[in-house]
């Protein structure tokens, strides 16, 4: 599934670049693509999918939703930022909601879900590392990293695809349901994500992590009739504000940018 996804995507935003006629130099930054599409998909995905076997959507999209803390705690450690106040107050907070979530949800008493839980939060770490490197090359154009990284994750899952389960073929709506998350999914989903860093700047377009929880959660009731308890109400809360608090975001900044993007 994951390669299924990657490659559409890649076919995807190939067609994009011959619509746009965008040439993308694959030999001269094979290597950074490579990188890129290893933290910034091909491993996330993988980590992702397999701690999917144990844990609830709503628990994953919580626990993703920590990427940006991630990010912020590497860049401190690395010495790129100081940890001030209000980042001290996002990392604390954000911390508590992981806590509170993986401590009370039911899920976390299951067998494997200790190592699941690792693996979610290495799929996030893996997230905010590729955003610290990403942010070190100024001289790939963002829609050349969207279209190299796929081709470079689509490179990387192959050799994996012989040690998965084997199964039998899948069904029609198994099969649309993977091309619309390869399509759009994740290619409609990066143009539009880095459409919207060039509109309003990198820092607005983080808001969009906000919405991971309440849409997992979401779905994860509706569809997956998954039990939503107050400790997962109050765990997404604390990662959310955490998240905020970490990146800097700011309701008033954010109506400003809007408002100077209308004028």
């Amino acid at each position: 599934m994951i390669e299924a996804r990657v490659g559409l995507a890649a076919l995807f935003l190939l067609f994009v670049s011959f619509w746009l006629k965008k040439n993308i130099s694959l030999i001269n930054h094979w290597r950074h693509f490579l990188i890129i599409g290893l933290l910034n998909t091909a491993l996330p995905f993988l980590l992702f999918a397999w701690s999917a076997q144990v844990l609830t959507a709503s628990m994953l999209s919580i626990l993703n939703a920590t990427a940006p803390i991630w990010g912020v705690l590497i860049s401190v450690l690395l010495k790129q930022s100081t940890l001030s106040i209000r980042s001290s107050m996002g990392l604390i907070c954000g911390t508590a909601g992981v806590i509170l979530l993986v401590g009370l949800d039911q899920v976390s008493f299951q067998e494997g879900a200790p190592l699941a839980i690792m693996a979610a939060l290495g799929a996030a770490l893996s997230y905010g590392v590729a955003s610290i490197y990403a942010r070190s090359v100024t001289n790939v154009s963002p829609f050349d990293n969207a279209h190299g990284s796929m081709w470079a994750a689509t490179l990387l899952v192959i050799p994996l695809i012989p040690f998965s389960p084997t199964n039998n073929l899948p069904g029609v709506d198994i099969l649309l349901a993977v091309v619309l998350l390869g399509v759009l999914c994740t290619g409609v989903a990066y143009l539009l994500y880095f459409k919207l860093i060039a509109d309003i700047g990198a820092p607005s377009a983080l808001t969009v992590t906000f919405l991971i929880p309440v849409f997992g959660i979401l779905w994860g009731h509706l569809i997956l009739d998954e039990t939503v308890g107050w400790h997962t109400v109050i765990g997404t809360l604390l990662v959310v504000v955490g998240t905020a608090l970490v990146t800097g975001f700011s309701w008033v900044n954010l109506a400003k940018v809007w408002r100077e993007q209308r004028a």
